[in-house]
């Protein structure tokens, strides 16, 4: 793959990155169906969890992978090179966390490398929490729907708003600490917004199952 750091950058994929999305979305699919339904527990069965696997295909897979390619795409726009890579380690233990009735996701990050500034880096790690934002919108109207639809939409606004509200906490390598860094009245109200939708939500509608 051949990088260009100017402001003109295009979009573009190694293989090595190409792979390093799918293993994540396929881990992570199956991290969060082993929790919403354990097949290692009794009266779960592989039909339910193959049925939980492929939601979580649809729902948290498409999650991930567009909060990822949001701060890909920004940080582009930005004059960056950037890339996602895969974290092997954390990902094993989201298997393993949710083996035992939680979940720790932490896939991977996209990497990008040029010159920047504060404001720019708080731009780029903005752009998956309010991505996951407009996809938990779009979501919406499918739990209007009855069956398998009206599930997707469900979860699909669960955990988009989980995505995003767990992105902002400003610890760690997450999407919260840059975003201070660079402007603490826009982290405290996509934050506080975060939190506040993702409670309310649950409040409201709960688990879809």
């Amino acid at each position: 793959m051949s990088y260009r750091t100017d402001r003109t950058s295009e979009l573009t994929f190694s293989d090595k990155e190409l792979f390093d999305l799918a293993v994540a979305w396929i881990t992570l699919s199956v991290a969060f169906a082993l929790l919403l339904a354990p097949i290692h527990v009794v009266n779960i069965g592989i039909a339910r969890f193959a049925t939980m696997v492929g939601l979580s295909f649809v729902t948290v897979g498409v999650a991930f992978l567009l909060h990822e390619l949001a701060h890909k795409v920004v940080a582009i726009e930005h004059g960056q090179t950037a890339e996602f890579r895969a974290d092997y380690q954390m990902l094993f233990l989201a298997i393993m966390s949710a083996l035992i009735g939680f979940l720790f996701a932490a896939p991977g990050a996209v990497y990008h490398r040029g010159r920047i500034t504060v404001r720019e880096n708080g731009l780029i790690a903005l752009a998956g929490p309010v991505t996951n934002h407009l996809l938990a919108v779009l979501f919406v109207p499918l739990m209007l729907f009855p069956g398998i639809l009206g599930l997707v939409g469900h979860l699909g606004v669960l955990i988009n708003l989980f995505l995003a509200a767990f992105n902002m906490l400003p610890f760690g390598p997450l999407d919260g600490k840059s975003v201070l860094r660079w402007n603490k009245p826009v982290f405290a109200v996509v934050f506080g917004l975060s939190l506040v939708l993702l409670v309310g939500f649950y409040l409201l509608f709960g688990f879809p199952f």
